[in-house]
């Protein structure tokens, strides 16, 4: 059996204009930078989750710190990702993103009564907002605690 794995604590996005995208996570989505470089940007994305945009291109080699190599990455095309929302702040969201003049492209209502919209970043990523009861280990009602595997 694999040791367990506790949460993601990074997703990772390329962007083609870190400027640009800083003005968009920050202005639009709200997001506080923990840590802003020429080359990236580190998102508070909740507990013990970040948001990374990497300037694209700008890691397709070996990053070498005193600590050790971090290897090569990049990506490419529009990506996915999501970000947890309290279900009553939907009409807070759609407010926010009209008066950025960002269009949502697609809203889902799940089964289990969790809504999703759906919109794009500036480099074409597909961002979306999720309410809870989407997944199972996103319930909702009162938060659960995380029982550790055996």
């Amino acid at each position: 059996m694999a040791p367990a794995v506790t949460g993601v604590l990074e997703t990772c996005l390329y962007v083609d204009d870190m400027a640009r995208a800083r003005a968009f996570y920050e202005t639009v989505l709200g997001l506080r930078s923990m840590v802003a470089e020429d080359r990236l940007t580190v998102y508070d994305a909740g507990p013990a989750s970040a948001l990374i945009l990497f300037l694209r291109g700008d890691t397709t080699t070996p990053v070498k710190l005193p600590g050790g190599t971090i290897p090569p990455h990049d990506g490419h095309g529009p990506l996915h990702f999501a970000l947890a929302v309290p279900a009553d702040s939907l009409g807070e969201w759609r407010r926010q993103l009209a008066a950025h003049e960002v269009a949502i492209e697609g809203e889902m209502v799940w089964r289990a009564g969790s809504t999703s919209l759906y919109f794009r970043d500036p480099d074409n990523h597909l961002v979306e907002l999720a309410t809870p009861g989407l997944w199972p280990n996103y319930p909702a009602g009162p938060a659960r605690t995380q029982v550790p595997r055996p």
